[in-house]
């Protein structure tokens, strides 16, 4: 078995911001397999300033998985702990070589396109002009569930958003989650979240940063709706950890990322947990590309949660692969009729 790497760079249509700035490009990596003249293919997604291997030594690390594929798939996951991303891209690139198709990894109704999985609209950042118009733009899509990226513009701006969307739609119609993406402040968070209470939101994910157990713990307890924990999870490698900080904090749920968490295994691990203590969960992509997009949505699909999951973003890149997945009314297909461009020379 050969295995080799290649970087690629995916392109915004246009500059799209979180709390932690804008983003105008997002490097990603993809692993080719080969053996027997078939191949399989996967992607390492990483997200500079946020996954836990945004390391110098990462392409190192690549290089070296690539040069030690004969150590098979389990052994590789172990070894590769620290690098979430690469496992996730090592688990993907296994599945593609073992399929007929590379690209069909979890045969089901889903990728037959008789069945679709429920997602959110996701709203960037911006000013309220914009934010106010893509709003618009997902609720004329036929979405039931929105997700608003909120801490970077005017809170009091972005109140007024929240109450643009209840003064037409109820929380019957329409469930609305926002992301702070760790914004608020853990002495002013709660103030916050008692302002948010009155548009009946879903839920919001990572009100405050990422390593205030004590804080978030007791926010979790004394919240007036859901919190999410989302870059929490983030570098939280062994099972152990995972349960020591369910326990600790306690959230009502938690977002799943598999190129931040270890890919399928990392998350079931999640999974596994989260069901023990009676938490909510769902599963959200990480700005990947269509390659990884494709392998999270399919394994999504198994899982079969009614929840809304967090995918279907590969319409944010002018460069993107193009693939079968689309969105239509709120939902995810996989258009069986339509076929994969080559990628790579696959």
């Amino acid at each position: 078995m050969n295995a080799s790497y290649h970087k690629y760079l995916l392109e915004f249509k246009r500059p799209s911001g979180t709390s932690r700035g804008i983003m105008t490009e997002k490097e990603t990596w993809f692993i080719i397999l080969e053996e027997n003249g078939k191949k399989g293919i996967g992607e390492c997604g990483i997200l500079r300033g946020l996954s836990a291997d945004d390391r110098p030594d990462y392409e190192e690390k690549l290089k070296w998985a690539c040069d030690n594929i004969h150590l098979g798939e389990t052994a590789l996951w172990n070894a590769l702990l620290e690098f979430p991303s690469i496992q996730f891209g090592i688990e993907m690139a296994f599945l593609s070589l073992k399929s007929e198709n590379p690209y069909l990894l979890f045969p089901s109704n889903f990728t037959d396109g008789a069945n679709s999985i429920a997602i959110n609209g996701l709203v960037w950042m911006g000013e309220s002009a914009f934010m106010k118009q893509q709003i618009e733009e997902k609720l004329a899509d036929g979405f039931s569930c929105i997700k608003l990226k909120i801490g970077a513009i005017d809170f009091d701006k972005e109140l007024e958003l929240l109450q643009f969307i209840r003064s037409h739609f109820s929380a019957e119609e329409i469930e609305i989650r926002v992301d702070a993406n760790g914004a608020f402040s853990s002495k002013v968070a709660l103030d916050k979240l008692n302002q948010l209470k009155q548009f009946q939101l879903h839920s919001i994910e990572q009100p405050i940063k990422k390593g205030q157990i004590v804080e978030m713990a007791q926010l979790c307890k004394q919240t007036p709706f859901p919190i999410a924990l989302d870059e929490e999870l983030i570098g939280v490698f062994s099972f152990e950890e995972k349960e020591k900080l369910l326990q600790e904090i306690k959230p009502q749920y938690i977002i799943l990322k598999p190129s931040f968490i270890g890919g399928f295994r990392g998350t079931q691990e999640w999974i596994t947990l989260a069901e023990k203590y009676n938490i909510g969960w769902w599963i959200t992509s990480a700005l990947e590309s269509n390659i990884g997009l494709n392998a999270i949505a399919q394994w999504t699909f198994t899982l079969n949660s009614d929840m809304p999951q967090g995918l279907g973003t590969g319409a944010l890149y002018t460069n993107n692969i193009d693939c079968p997945l689309e969105v239509k009314n709120g939902q995810l297909w996989y258009n069986a009729s339509k076929n994969w461009e080559k990628l790579l020379s696959l």
